[in-house]
């Protein structure tokens, strides 16, 4: 059992490499900001990140644990400035939320590829993040819709899980179109879609 005066060494290690880790992190988002999610070496991103490859691999072990790391910190409150009221709709939160993304296509860029390599055979990483990422969005707007629903804002006869899993994959839909055309039309589907979901009248 270490001593008493140990441990303050100890925790001081720790803290220093959790804040380094930080670091590598938030300049990671910044390479991945810029030039997106091109399929690269772990080597490659350490050199531009400005780290040793030694160093990436000991706070991030691969490359798709870095992608998704980068990834889920990119959407940290710290790194997005959204302004959703609170009374929203779940479509009317997805349009704020693909506005914010189109300051960012790197890491719209991102989320795409780690989407698209969850679906291949030996990608596990990004396999249980896009799992739990869309499990966790479907509960979300399936509970924002029923509370919409109680308030009237939208119609009575849609399922919320339905209507969360049709939000989802409109959203997703049109920011590939967005990242493959920038004239798509991202939002006015979207509005569109918000219109179709309200009560008739």
């Amino acid at each position: 059992m270490p001593d008493d005066d140990e441990r303050p060494r100890q925790r001081g290690a720790y803290a220093k490499g959790i804040a380094r880790r930080q670091e590598i992190l938030d300049r990671a988002i910044e390479v991945f900001a810029e030039r997106g999610a091109d399929r690269t070496s772990l080597r490659a991103i350490a050199r531009e990140v400005g780290v040793t490859h030694a160093a990436l691999t000991h706070y991030f072990g691969s490359l798709e644990e870095l992608l998704v790391a980068v990834y889920q910190e990119s959407n940290a409150p710290a790194h997005r400035q959204e302004i959703v009221p609170d009374d929203a709709t779940p479509v009317e939160r997805m349009i704020a939320s693909a506005r914010t993304n189109r300051e960012v296509p790197g890491l719209v860029q991102l989320y795409s590829t780690l989407v698209a390599s969850a679906l291949e055979d030996g990608h596990p990483v990004a396999r249980d993040f896009a799992t739990a990422r869309f499990a966790d969005l479907r509960t979300r707007l399936a509970d924002a819709v029923r509370e919409q629903q109680e308030r009237g804002r939208l119609r009575q006869d849609a399922d919320p899980d339905a209507v969360a899993a049709l939000v989802v994959a409109a959203s997703d839909g049109l920011q590939t179109q967005w990242l493959l055309d920038d004239a798509a039309p991202q939002h006015e589907a979207l509005a569109l879609l918000d219109r179709l979901l309200r009560p008739a009248g």
